[in-house]
């Protein structure tokens, strides 16, 4: 319920604001599961995603967002509580586990979920390789996957930006729905998982014209920054 209280205040906001624009919303299945694998570039990414699909998306969004603390940090882990956004500890191993198994139960209750497969914002507007834990969930809940371009909301609000920018349109391009069936009952197979992540990813990057990085994001929040 607060996912659409939330929804139906700030959509007419937003829209009059921001004017966001969408392509690919016919792509956009009127019913059943599936998955939405985007390109992360701004903490504004998970507003505009739900705001221009009709269907209700349900992220998971990293445990921090849950914990914050001072005005801003209570500000955040109230929203995404109250929108039922689900928490992801991606400190790995079981606590990755239940992530996964979480993701699947939204899944088989027929719903929609968002994730990012970079696991954490780009640094530097660059697409990172993914994660294979959209590939794993793909198959053992037998979903398709819908590439996602985020499009300038790292302009509209860089990292460590309270307030969007205004003058700057974002928008939002949902390619078409990638069916993975081919691979059903290899979900054991990391080849599989590494291959079916790296064909989501590239079409990610066909949708958004970045250019792709081939190591993880969160390795190169630690070396970039080292290397400058």
């Amino acid at each position: 319920m607060g996912y659409w209280i939330v929804k139906a205040i700030l959509s007419p906001i937003l829209k009059l604001i921001f004017r966001p624009w969408v392509e690919g919303l016919d792509n956009v299945p009127t019913h059943g599961p599936a998955i939405f694998a985007s390109n992360h570039l701004s903490f504004s990414d998970s507003f505009f995603l739900p705001l221009v699909v009709p269907r209700r998306i349900t992220f998971l969004a990293k445990s921090d967002y849950f914990t914050g603390t001072g005005l801003k940090g209570r500000l955040i882990a109230g929203f995404f509580t109250t929108v039922g956004q689900v928490p992801i500890d991606r400190t790995g191993g079981g606590a990755s586990e239940a992530a996964i198994q979480t993701a699947l139960q939204i899944l088989r209750h027929g719903e929609l979920l968002g994730i990012y497969p970079e696991g954490t914002r780009s640094p530097d507007g660059r697409l990172y390789r993914g994660k294979v834990g959209v590939a794993r969930m793909a198959l053992e809940a037998g979903v398709p996957v819908l590439p996602v371009a985020m499009v300038d909301t790292a302009k509209l609000q860089p990292p460590g930006r309270l307030i969007p920018r205004f003058g700057i349109r974002p928008g939002v391009r949902i390619g078409k729905p990638l069916d993975f069936s081919r691979y059903e009952g290899l979900q054991g197979d990391r080849f599989v998982l590494r291959s079916m992540t790296d064909e989501i990813m590239y079409e990610i990057m066909e949708l958004a014209g970045q250019e792709y990085v081939d190591v993880y994001a969160a390795r190169a929040k630690v070396e970039l920054p080292k290397a400058a």
